[in-house]
């Protein structure tokens, strides 16, 4: 779980800025859409970033990036548009320390060569040490998997209805609301 050779520098570069600001820096993508290059920023603090401050931090960031133009073209070229956003509520984990906040949590995993009999592993996340991680497959088999072939790794949010009350719960709000009508009747 290495940063990105090609936006290491740019890292370094934007570190400070983002620390400054309160923000991690989750992530920094440099890829080809459409008819260019996107260079694309994930930030996050504890309890969520606000747009303000991820306007302040993206304007800064492009100061410093122009600034240093001439050492990043070999890299990141000079032609890009920089995005500056949250990490979205399916959250890479780019860094082994991002994976406790989601123990228990439902992730997808792939890795750079096979562990076990596969490369791309969705689950739950069951421990994390410092080595790596455990996770329980939805057919219910648990894979220890090492931060050096993690290639990609994000959070999985779960978007199903919360599960209807069971019966005993049912019937005790129904005995509430029975109890509720009966006192308002008194009245």
């Amino acid at each position: 779980m290495d940063i990105d050779p090609k936006v290491a520098r740019v890292w370094e570069l934007a570190e400070p800025i983002a620390l400054e600001a309160g923000l991690e820096i989750v992530d920094i993508e440099h890829r080809r859409e459409g008819r260019g290059a996107v260079l694309r920023f994930l930030m996050d603090k504890p309890g969520g970033v606000l747009l303000d401050e991820l306007a302040v931090v993206s304007r800064q960031v492009s100061d410093v990036l122009d600034v240093h133009a001439d050492s990043l073209s070999r890299t990141v070229g000079r032609a890009y548009t920089l995005e500056v956003s949250s990490p979205g509520v399916n959250r890479p984990l780019t860094r082994p320390q991002h994976f406790d906040a989601f123990v228990g949590k439902r992730v997808h995993v792939r890795t750079s060569e096979p562990v076990g009999d596969r490369q791309s592993f969705r689950g739950t996340l069951t421990a994390v040490a410092s080595s790596g991680i455990v996770l329980t497959t939805d057919d219910h088999s648990p894979y220890e998997i090492p931060f050096a072939v993690i290639s990609r790794a994000n959070y999985q949010h779960d978007f199903s209805p919360p599960a209807p009350p069971s019966g005993a719960a049912r019937r005790g709000a129904r005995a509430s609301a029975r109890r509720k009508e009966m006192t308002c009747s008194r009245i």
